[in-house]
């Protein structure tokens, strides 16, 4: 019986063969991991969208307004939050944060800040308390995370408003008497990080119409900007539209991001308040 001869074509038929299969499989397992990702990313978008509040409150000479934007990168989803409601004494808390990270985890981290925000304020309206309170509580849950926070309690009737301030960018604001600036405050490190930490408070009377504008990183720092001039653009934007639409105003400012580089998400908050009698 005569043996066949196994000829060189056949062994590279055999070689060409065991490779398609090969990339077959690495191509099954690409579209796999792509499919979990995109299902990540889905879960994780639709997370951060239930966790920001769906509407903002709107008082008597008081109106505000935001914006977000996501990550340039589809695969991170960020955990910038924004945020505002009444208050025990009829004033307004208004805060704004950015999580640390941009996973699933992040996003839920971000909904339990809010959370603890929301009913802390509830026991005082104090902002540095407030921040105090959350920053122990956040420590005492082990959440090996941190946020960044700027918190508000405005008082749109007397005009009086306080702020503090978690490791957050500072907020920008323009009113109608001709002043306008960046709060530079003394803040404190981010929540989360420093147990038993007291944050400093602002406290400032406004008696001209105007605006407060919040934001995170994302929207003024980048690898081709600085924060020192993203800040200075955004205080171009609203030392000459401190008087337009809060919703107009918010969505210029959240255009500074375009112009930054940046990879990160980006949420911009803004506070319209009216004129006030002078103070007595």
């Amino acid at each position: 019986m005569r043996e066949r001869r196994t000829s060189p074509s056949d062994n590279a038929s055999d070689s060409a063969q065991e490779l398609l299969i090969n990339l077959g499989r690495l191509v099954d397992h690409a579209l796999d991991r792509i499919k979990y990702q995109r299902a990540r990313v889905e879960l994780a978008m639709a997370l951060q969208r239930h966790m920001l509040p769906p509407t903002l409150p709107r008082l008597p000479g008081l109106r505000i307004a935001a914006r977000y934007t996501p990550s340039q990168d589809g695969l991170d989803v960020g955990g910038d939050w924004y945020d505002a409601f009444p208050m025990t004494d009829r004033s307004v808390g208004i805060a704004i944060g950015d999580v640390e990270g941009h996973d699933v985890e992040a996003i839920a981290f971000m909904g339990q800040v809010r959370t603890s925000l929301r009913a802390l304020a509830g026991r005082t309206t104090d902002p540095g308390e407030v921040l105090s309170h959350a920053n122990d509580l956040l420590l005492s849950m082990g959440c090996n995370r941190f946020a960044t926070c700027c918190f508000l309690r405005f008082d749109p009737i007397s005009g009086d408003l306080a702020f503090s301030r978690a490791g957050h960018v500072p907020m920008v604001w323009a009113s109608a008497d001709g002043r306008s600036g960046i709060a530079l405050d003394r803040g404190g490190p981010p929540l989360g990080v420093v147990s038993g930490e007291r944050y400093p408070v602002t406290r400032l009377r406004l008696l001209a119409a105007g605006s407060l504008v919040l934001l995170t990183d994302g929207v003024v720092e980048g690898p081709q900007y600085p924060m020192e001039e993203g800040l200075a653009e955004v205080a171009r934007l609203v030392c000459a539209g401190f008087g337009d639409d809060p919703d107009d105003l918010a969505a210029q400012v959240v255009k500074v991001a375009d112009l930054t580089g940046h990879s990160d998400d980006a949420a911009v908050l803004v506070v319209r308040y009216g004129g006030f009698p002078a103070a007595a």
